[in-house]
């Protein structure tokens, strides 16, 4: 067993003082008060001193980070990625595709179920790999964003399905435009096997949106980016993603892709429950200026902005700067802004993770109570 110790901790939905977290075979067992479990102390701790423990984070949309790109990485350079991701208290993460040619995207499929699968069986010291995000190519060609058109694809059960069986079933969400013909039947098709249905890249009405959650959407990509307009007689997929409690929506919070103002707002409307960040982090993240890949297309970073063509291209977030962003831009608390970054991402996509309890997973992050990174300890063990 081992334990650790800090001034607080964050389940996150309550907060422990003096808190003792006793660790076993990858698992919690107890977490406490100094003064409710004298007994753990008697064992040798790690003490984290004033720092705050909290549940790891979860970034359920990311494309790559230090010079990886997740569509075509070596082992090197995942296990690398990984590892800077756990440096930035990310403890799980859905590698994201984007749109590409289907030997591409099939190829791409198969070596990420490759890299899950060793995973499951082997924790190799970084952020751990849970399921692929696809993010097209069930996309509209009016807000694709940089996602190639050539390469975008009908909706179809048989398309999804040769998605699903290239990645070997770990296919555990979807970003698809609702109004397209033939997305209905994919999101209801996606939703009985488990994938998180994520509206998005979408120019569709209010009413077509509404279809698409009927259908068994519940959660909303980049909200604001890629989307049509919210007008005041036309709301459109905005209308639906700001008012439907059914649905959790996502931002990135970098101050670039969306106002601060807006992410506050995206807040307001959807409450703690229902708001996750991302970071939608492309392989320039953690780099300096120049140009890196986005699956096949190549994106040029300059001054913390990632282009293509003129246009936004992911971004170079890190999830713990999106943390202390979201904290500014939003008024949020540090236990409030780890919730949107760790619980809340997991309970969208449906798996258990984001909280610290028995029996749960021992993931978390140590942070200052600013929101800095002190530490990451994954499956009990100390990242280092």
């Amino acid at each position: 067993m081992t334990v650790f110790t800090a001034k607080s901790l964050y389940t996150p939905l309550r907060k422990v003082d003096d808190a003792v977290v006793s660790v076993e075979n990858g698992a919690v067992v107890n977490v406490a008060s100094r003064t409710d479990l004298a007994a753990a102390l008697n064992k040798a701790a790690i003490d984290f001193g004033d720092c705050v423990i909290a549940p790891g984070f979860f970034d359920i949309h990311i494309h790559g980070g230090v010079n990886c790109d997740v569509m075509r990485g070596t082992s090197d350079q995942m296990m690398k990625f990984e590892t800077f991701l756990a440096r930035h208290g990310v403890t799980s993460y859905f590698p994201t595709t984007v749109t590409a040619s289907q030997d591409a995207t099939l190829s791409a499929l198969e070596r990420l179920a490759d890299r899950i699968q060793a995973a499951e069986k082997n924790s190799a010291g970084g952020a751990t790999p849970l399921g692929i995000h696809l993010e097209g190519p069930f996309l509209s060609h009016s807000k694709r964003g940089v996602h190639p058109p050539v390469d975008l694809v009908e909706p179809s059960v048989a398309a999804f399905d040769k998605l699903w069986q290239a990645a070997r079933g770990h296919v555990r969400m979807i970003t698809i435009a609702p109004e397209l013909s033939g997305a209905e039947e994919v999101i209801a098709e996606a939703s009985k096997r488990g994938v998180c249905v994520s509206i998005g890249h979408s120019d569709a009405t209010l009413e077509q949106a509404g279809r698409g959650v009927k259908a068994g959407a519940r959660h909303a990509t980049h909200t604001f980016n890629a989307m049509r307009p919210l007008d005041h007689r036309a709301p459109g997929i905005l209308g639906e993603v700001l008012t439907n409690n059914q649905l959790s929506a996502d931002v990135i919070a970098d101050g670039i892709h969306v106002d601060p103002t807006v992410v506050d707002l995206l807040f307001r409307a959807k409450g703690i429950e229902n708001f996750v960040l991302i970071t939608d982090a492309i392989s320039a993240t953690g780099m300096p200026d120049g140009r890196y890949m986005l699956g096949t297309l190549e994106v040029e970073l300059k001054d913390g902005r990632c282009l293509r063509d003129g246009n936004l291209a992911g971004s170079a977030l890190t999830m713990d700067r999106a943390v202390r962003n979201v904290m500014k831009f939003a008024g949020l608390d540090l236990q409030q802004a780890v919730r949107a970054a760790s619980m809340n991402p997991a309970n969208a996509v449906g798996i258990k993770k984001g909280t610290i309890e028995p029996s749960a997973d021992a993931d978390f992050v140590v942070l200052t109570p600013t929101g800095e990174v002190r530490a990451t300890v994954i499956k009990g063990v100390l990242v280092q």
